[in-house]
């Protein structure tokens, strides 16, 4: 044997970390306790589904017909457990993995993953946050018409998704698609529950319920955060028990009165210092008690700077282009001849309904002859601005209201809605990560709707040890006070996850001589090993 047989190199990269993370929380004993374990099996399910995370986590789009192949050049051995081969991991055993997970329950295996996550890191529950996104599908589905009806009060299906054309939250409407409900943490943005939804599934309508199906499900007094979706009377009667932060739509009468005629209050010269602390300072802001759909709450009615700044530069830009448009439109109705006023009016009509800033008024019906000597009507007219429509929109610049049923006792600061309001993004974040082109979402490959859930239930779990290594990062680099070099090299308390995972490349397993070593643990590297939690 020549002395270079007897030298194996294995790639490891930051995978180490992924799988350390995946370890730390306990997700292969979870899933091996729920389907369990056949000692005819080579691998598990439980390391299936590792094998999974570790792959979605590569930052390499590669479907699962690849799969075994991602494995070739890595240490899978110290990845997945001793004799673990990359052949084990096939398409058929994957989606035989796939389709157990599916039947036994993926929103029971994912609670169970949480509360252990919440427990053993003890993640901080006072806030959480719900918001949605849609998913494009390419292909044919199995399950595309409706046969059987779904109960409409029943949040959690008994049936695979309908995979449908509907709202597209990324503007493309001719594809289908399903729709990911999700909740995370405030602290570390930490995914709580997940859902599938059909195609064409509204969030008013099942919003609501989410929210009493999470919280019957994890069973913590945290306060929840949604967007304007949630905000209708038969979603707060279905939510009256549970306390709530929402945006209230400007389609409600009340709101829209409140925004015209009542003025914020002017910050006093002690709040200024604390507004500035709190990145507040560019807002003001007035409380009302209001009833609605029932429901005592507190309405925030909160002006930002910067957005009426923002409001009034568009309300600008649109009063100019339909200067322009309605121009065009006078040209055209005062050179046209019609045979009857009514034509003329109606004409009218039709192009009025086409500005709002703008109104193009008749000042004469002139009664004339055409040159065939037929009797016709000319319509002199001029443009006015709709000044109450103009003022109403100035008015309204930079202005939204906050909502909650925190009152009396449990009242929180103004301050402290606002804020936790504009953590709204912490979802939002979420939905960037599934939907990064690296990542291997970006195109489904799994044709029947139960792999399509299967699949977002497991890019779901990729986020939740993602952000959860990233929390454990800052946390303890807030704790020793010390920071680490970014991309730029400047010091930071706040690397992301994926930075972290760019300074692992070219970390590698050698065996040489039967002598296994990891290689490339430069000092600041084993630093920042030191920071994550002992499995990395």
């Amino acid at each position: 044997m020549s002395y270079l047989e007897e030298i194996q190199v294995k790639n490891l990269d930051h995978l180490g970390i992924v799988a350390g993370l995946i370890d730390e929380i306990g997700i292969v004993k979870i899933i091996n306790n729920k389907l369990g374990i056949d000692v005819r099996e080579k691998i598990s399910a439980g390391t299936v589904v590792k094998s999974i995370l570790i792959n979605g986590l590569g930052f390499v789009s590669r479907p699962l017909y690849l799969f075994s192949q991602f494995f070739q050049d890595k240490a899978i051995e110290k990845l997945l457990g001793e004799r673990i081969k990359p052949d084990y991991l096939n398409d058929d055993k994957i989606g035989r993995v796939m389709d157990e997970l599916y039947k036994y329950g993926l929103n029971d295996i994912f609670i169970e993953v949480v509360l252990e996550v919440i427990k053993k890191f003890k993640i901080d529950l006072k806030y959480s946050h719900l918001d949605s996104t849609s998913f494009h599908l390419d292909g044919e589905y199995k399950r595309e018409e409706d046969k059987e009806k779904q109960e409409e009060e029943k949040i959690i299906k008994e049936r695979p998704i309908l995979i449908k054309k509907g709202y597209s939250r990324d503007h493309r409407p001719d594809l289908k698609q399903c729709v990911l409900d999700l909740i995370t943490s405030q602290d570390g943005d930490i995914p709580l529950f997940v859902r599938v939804g059909d195609g064409n599934e509204s969030d008013k309508a099942v919003f609501g319920k989410v929210l009493v199906e999470f919280k019957k499900q994890i069973k913590f007094d945290s306060i929840m955060v949604c967007d304007s979706a949630l905000y209708g009377q038969e979603n707060l009667q279905l939510i009256q028990h549970l306390k709530w932060i929402t945006r209230v739509p400007m389609t409600i009468k009340k709101a829209k009165e409140l925004v015209q005629n009542i003025e914020v209050e002017e910050v006093k010269d002690e709040d200024k210092e604390k507004r500035s602390d709190l990145n507040l300072e560019s807002y003001t802001w007035k409380e009302e008690i209001v009833t609605y759909g029932g429901i005592k709450q507190t309405w925030l009615i909160v002006l930002s700077e910067k957005r009426q700044k923002s409001d009034l530069e568009k309300l600008e830009k649109q009063l100019s282009q339909e200067e322009k448009k309605s121009q065009k439109f006078l040209k055209e109705i005062q050179s046209e001849e019609f045979e009857h006023p009514q034509a003329a009016r109606y004409k009218l009509k039709a192009i009025n309904k086409k500005l709002r800033l703008l109104e193009i008024k008749e000042v004469e019906l002139i009664e004339t002859y055409s040159k065939k000597k037929e009797k016709i009507y000319k319509m002199i007219s001029l443009i006015i601005k709709k000044d109450e429509e103009i003022s109403r929109k100035t008015k309204e610049a930079g202005k939204f209201i906050l909502a909650t049923n925190l009152v009396e006792e449990n009242k929180l600061e103004a301050s402290e809605i606002l804020i936790t309001y504009k953590n709204q993004q912490s979802t939002e974040r979420g939905f960037r990560f599934l939907k990064d082109p690296l990542f291997f979402t970006d195109s489904f490959f799994v044709k029947k709707p139960e792999r399509i859930e299967t699949m977002l239930f497991l890019m779901s779990l990729c986020l939740l040890i993602y952000n959860l290594g990233q929390r454990e990062l800052r946390n303890c680099l807030k704790r020793v006070k010390k920071g680490i070099n970014n991309q730029v090299g400047k010091v930071t308390l706040r690397p992301t996850l994926r930075w972290i995972f760019q300074c692992f490349q070219g970390i590698h397993y050698v065996i040489l001589n039967g002598v296994k070593q990891i290689v490339n643990l430069t000092e600041e590297r084993r630093f920042i090993l030191s920071l994550l939690p002992a499995s990395c």
